[in-house]
């Protein structure tokens, strides 16, 4: 007997589109995209500048809103949401990894991590032991009372990708979270989204890079706001467990 929740996407998008007013102009970022994303996929978003891609990513995060079209998280029209409710599922369901790790600059790694948790209420006794385990989960955990200038950057980018676990999201939604590394430390970081996706999490990538795109298991590309392909990866990269 199949289960019901493997048969439901925990991301189903039907026909949206997204214009935008400039000035006299209208611009059509989305021209009725279709997409349906599982729970446990990994998945990258690809395409040129101007494609779609960038607007599609701020509608699967709930950071936009389409002009038209269906979009249900969890079984849950977004379009029918207000903004409170909109913000709930930004800071309780989706795990955000930014290219500019989009860290507080005076604080620790742990205060950073700490920041969702916060927001959610969760009380500081609890919020620093699940702060902590997050950081030793990405391998920081005798650098948590640092603050990002005594960072590299690829530990900075392990710091925001602790912040987006800390809240056990439904999903990790990563804007070119290589970008500003060099490539081994992006190789680093790969691997561990990599990790991540066999501990049972839902990752979508969005990506320019065709090297980075290649360890997600489906990739997505947009062309002048529509999906153009959406294929699955025979061999993605991959990677032996980490110790």
């Amino acid at each position: 007997m199949s289960n019901p929740e493997e048969e439901t996407p925990l991301i189903h998008i039907v026909n949206v589109t997204k214009t935008y007013d400039m000035g006299a102009e209208k611009v059509h970022a989305l021209r009725g995209a279709g997409l349906d994303i599982r729970k446990n996929e990994y998945v990258a978003i690809m395409g040129p500048s101007g494609s779609g891609k960038s607007t599609l990513m701020n509608i699967i995060g709930c950071l936009d809103t389409p002009t038209s079209g269906l979009y249900n998280f969890g079984g849950s029209n977004v379009g029918e949401m207000n903004d409170n409710e909109l913000a709930a599922i930004r800071n309780k369901q989706i795990g955000f990894v930014f290219q500019t790790f989009n860290l507080l600059a005076r604080s620790t790694a742990l205060h950073n991590v700490e920041l969702p948790l916060i927001y959610a209420g969760i009380p500081a006794a609890d919020r620093r032991e699940r702060a902590e385990q997050a950081l030793a989960n990405v391998g920081l955990a005798d650098r948590m009372t640092h603050k990002p200038n005594e960072l590299s950057g690829g530990q900075r980018q392990r710091v925001a990708i602790a912040r987006a676990l800390v809240n056990t999201p439904s999903i990790i939604l990563a804007d070119e979270p290589t970008g500003n590394l060099d490539s081994k430390t992006g190789e680093e970081i790969m691997q561990l989204f990599s990790e991540l996706h066999r501990q049972g999490n839902t990752l979508i990538l969005v990506t320019h890079e065709e090297d980075i795109a290649a360890h997600a298991h489906r990739i997505v590309r947009l062309f002048d706001g529509e999906i153009a392909s959406d294929v699955r990866v025979d061999n993605p990269k991959v990677y032996a467990r980490t110790s």
